[in-house]
């Protein structure tokens, strides 16, 4: 037997730069547009919600961006994270394939999401803010954002999509430990939320409409700033030291992926482990086909348009040029929160629009049956919003054994379920259901895009 089940780097091979695709990519993505005017944003456009540091990363064009070394003195709680091939779920599915898993779910707060929350609650209190405000679905970013401004002093509040705050209440007390407000969103907080709430006392919220709460409450604030936890390009930048260790762990072992999968919600996971790939594949050093993958209930790159649109749902953040289903979109109540956002990020959109990256749709209970398989397999409960990438990296090994094809095949599991087991439980006795999305709901989301 081989001996690289699990690889590791050792603390001073963590990667100390951060990689940004766009130079590398054979043209630039569209610019975000100013929602009042409709010309290209600028720098001053965004001073409202960013810190100058973060406005410049996203905007950058420079290649590669140093890691602060406070940045680098909390990533050493958890970074570097390990890789693990994936022996036991091969050896179930009899498939000649080797499956890799790069695991997030070790950082403090159970996710991935720590890899921008950190230097964002960084560069903030740089520039002397005292609070930030952001929206959480499943509540791994929130708890995530919580956790980081622990670290450098700030205040934090969170507007947590009702449906999440309802069925998953330890998220709330994980964020409230670390010091974090929390509110259902949408909430008696914010004039929007209000609104909403007079229309359907029990609107179960959205991603978008959560962002909206949060940015309206930054922007009347001069000592308050907001926060993303995905979507951005400079929320991707931070992610990619997934990727990055990841290929200096595979080198250890001298494998190269055939097939890259990752679960897209936002796209900062998927972007986190998939573009220092993509950067070696535009440079000819490897060829792996690399896939998203999504809820079939919010099937943003595979049904959506690719339009400049509102990331929020009030219409209150630039305008983007992504796929999206629309920003007046509500998805359904599906147990991976995090992954029901209405539009996907720009540059994971721009990426598949020139043909650099694949997409599919799963529906929820298969993932959730490949979810267990791989937890009786491999001991480790994924959260909901990997299992969509579980699930696909197990149709392609099942694939390999039909042909025989000896692939590697590389994901992220990007967190743990601990939290999550009200959705296991439900899959488990029988009440989970897959639900789709009619062409006439998307029809409707769209038809209040700005043209």
């Amino acid at each position: 037997m081989n001996n690289y089940t699990k690889i590791l780097l050792e603390e001073h091979e963590m990667p100390t730069q951060w990689y940004n695709i766009i130079p590398d990519l054979p043209e630039p993505p569209p610019p975000p547009l100013h929602p009042g005017t409709r010309e290209v944003a600028t720098a001053d456009d965004l001073a409202p919600l960013f810190p100058k540091a973060l406005i410049e990363q996203e905007m950058s064009a420079e290649r590669y961006i140093d890691i602060p070394g406070p940045v680098l003195d909390v990533y050493r709680l958890w970074r570097p994270s390990p890789l693990y091939r994936a022996r036991n779920l091969e050896k179930m599915l009899d498939t000649p394939a080797k499956i890799f898993f790069k695991y997030e779910g070790v950082s403090p707060a159970g996710s991935h999401k720590p890899n921008t929350a950190v230097p964002q609650v960084y560069y903030n209190a740089l520039e002397g803010v005292k609070k930030l405000t952001t929206e959480t679905g499943a509540g791994q970013w929130g708890s995530s954002l919580s956790f980081a401004c622990a670290q450098f002093g700030l205040s934090c509040e969170v507007w947590q999509v009702a449906a999440s705050f309802r069925a998953k209440p330890y998220r709330r007390t994980m964020m409230e430990i670390w010091g974090g407000k929390v509110y259902p969103s949408p909430s008696d907080r914010t004039e929007f939320g209000r609104s909403l709430l007079a229309q359907n006392p029990d609107h179960p919220g959205s991603l978008g409409i959560a962002i909206s709460e949060a940015v309206s409450e930054a922007a009347a604030d001069p000592d308050t700033r907001y926060a993303l936890g995905s979507v951005l390009n400079h929320v991707l930048l931070h992610q990619t030291i997934i990727g990055e260790e990841a290929l200096l762990q595979l080198a250890k072992v001298g494998e190269t992926p055939d097939v890259l999968v990752g679960c897209t919600g936002g796209g900062s996971n998927f972007g986190g482990l998939a573009f220092p790939f993509l950067r070696e594949k535009l440079a000819g050093r490897m060829n792996p086909t690399i896939r998203c993958v999504e809820p079939a209930a919010c099937p943003t790159l595979t049904r959506g348009q690719y339009r400049y649109d509102f990331g929020d749902t009030a219409g209150l953040t630039p305008l983007m040029k992504m796929h999206t289903l629309g920003h007046d979109f509500i998805p359904d109540t599906i147990h991976a929160g995090g992954l029901r956002y209405h539009g996907m990020a720009p540059l994971v959109s721009h990426v598949y629009e020139l043909g650099l990256a694949e997409a599919i749709a799963i529906p929820q209970m298969e993932c959730f049956d490949a979810a267990v398989k791989f937890a009786r397999c491999e001991g480790i409960v994924p959260a909901p919003e990997p299992t969509h990438a579980i699930a696909a990296a197990v149709r392609e090994a099942l694939a390999c054994k039909e042909s025989g094809e000896e692939k590697v095949i590389l994901t992220a599991l990007c967190g743990h379920g601990h939290l999550d087991l009200a959705a296991y439980d439900s899959y488990l006795h029988g009440t989970m259901s897959d639900t789709d999305v009619t062409e006439a709901e998307i029809a409707a989301a769209m038809a209040t895009i700005p043209q």
